[in-house]
This record gives structure tokens, C-alpha cells and sequence, in this order.
């Protein structure tokens, strides 16, 4: 969800105005994928590397994710909306981590789209956590590394309720991945959108999927075969 800041530059406002302009781009977007019947959307909300952002603006962050979660969590309740969170999330303070965990709680038996969003998540990090975890639980794979396979390693992967996604969409302009779901998105189609964070809206989002349905999607197989 890429250009909260440059949006704000724009308009002469300070970087946190864009930051709480993209958490009403967020609402939009799941109300939308709802409507659209998505089953899962996944939100890059803070990776491990914007820890290296200014003091306050990282401290400003945290205080817009704690006054959307306590706004947002009940709506999604409502809406039948399971939530989760994926990332090392013991770094944040505790009364942000009771308010993750418990947005989880509350609704983890809604059958509607899966929001997931990423808070100190990083792709590498991922996939090194699920390899330390595998080989904690099973022995005989860390003594025989040799012998471990993707589907030994899939159940510590940060996603592993949820589906390999079929559409990964940038917005501000970037054509990168920046470490995000690295081992996930093996098989993603890729789109890169130039329209802000702040501005995209559900008419961004049906150009987004317009683009992926006219893709041919051959997992390394030819069309032929298929």
C-alpha cells in the first residue's frame, strides 16, 4: 500500500495525514472484495524494514494502528470478516499486541473474506522462522536435512491457513516486491499501479483484476498442455 507520504507532500500536509487518508483507502478496498465474493486480501501494513523510518513517524504509525483497530474491528465482526495478523509482532507494545490478538479471537469464526494484515513482516523472515520451526519439531529433519520438502515447511509458514495468491498489486508507482510474501507469490501475477495508496478506490481495483483475468496462467506448463 505504497505513497500515504507522497500523497500527503502533494498537498502540503504532514506524512501521518497520509497515513490515516490510506487507512480509509483500506476500508474501501475490503468493502469491495467483499462485494466482489475475494476469499482472501492481504495487507502489507509495516514490514520489518520501516522500522528504520523517522522515531515519530514510527511511533505516530503505531498509534493509527491502534485507533483502526479499535474503530474497525467490530464492522468487520458485523461483516462476517475473519481477521489476522502475520509478522514478529512481539515488538510492538503490549497493548497493540492484546488488540492483534484479540481481533483474531473475536473473529475467528467468520466465514467471510480473510483480511490478513502484515505487521513487522518481512518475506525472508518468513521463510527463515518456518525453517527454524520445522526442523524444532521434527528431529529427523534436521538431522537429515537432505529429506525436508515444501510441503514439510508449508504448516510454519507465516499463510499457511490461507491460499497461494493469485493477484499481488503495488500501488505508487514502485515495480518491486520489497520483500513481501517471497515465497508465496512464486506463482502471483504481478500489477503495479501508479495511482497512490490514498487514491486508490474500487474502480483501481476492478482495472487490477481486468489485467489478471486476461492473463494466461500457466504454472511453468505450456497453453498447449493445458
Amino acid at each position: 500500500m505504497d505513497g500515504n507520504g507522497r500523497w500527503a507532500k502533494r498537498r502540503f500536509l504532514p506524512r501521518i495525514a497520509g497515513h490515516r487518508k490510506g487507512v480509509e483507502a483500506v476500508r474501501n478496498i475490503v468493502r469491495a472484495c467483499t462485494d466482489r465474493g475475494v476469499q482472501a486480501l492481504t495487507l502489507f501494513a509495516f514490514s520489518s524494514e520501516n522500522w528504520r523510518r523517522p522515531a515519530d513517524e514510527v511511533s505516530l504509525l503505531m498509534q493509527l494502528f491502534v485507533s483502526a483497530l479499535q474503530q474497525e474491528v467490530d464492522r468487520l465482526h458485523e461483516n462476517g470478516i475473519r481477521f489476522r495478523a502475520i509478522g514478529d509482532i512481539s515488538r510492538f507494545d503490549p497493548k497493540l499486541v492484546g488488540l492483534l490478538e484479540g481481533a483474531q479471537k473475536k473473529t475467528a469464526a467468520n466465514t467471510g473474506l480473510t483480511l490478513t494484515v502484515a505487521a513487522n513482516y518481512g518475506g525472508r523472515w518468513d521463510i527463515l522462522q518456518a525453517m527454524r520451526r520445522m526442523f524444532e519439531a521434527s528431529p529427523q529433519l534436521r538431522a537429515e536435512p537432505t529429506r525436508a520438502s515444501e510441503a514439510d515447511l508449508a504448516p510454519y509458514l507465516a499463510m499457511n491457513y490461507a491460499p497461494e495468491p493469485d493477484l499481488f498489486i503495488r500501488t505508487g508507482g514502485e515495480q518491486r516486491i520489497s520483500n513481501f510474501m517471497l515465497w508465496q507469490t512464486a506463482y502471483a501475477e504481478l500489477y503495479f499501479a501508479a495511482t497512490l495508496w490514498p487514491e486508490f478506490k474500487a474502480k483501481q481495483l476492478q482495472d487490477a483484476v481486468h489485467s489478471y483475468l486476461q492473463r494466461d496462467r500457466r504454472f511453468g506448463s505450456s497453453s498447449a498442455v493445458l
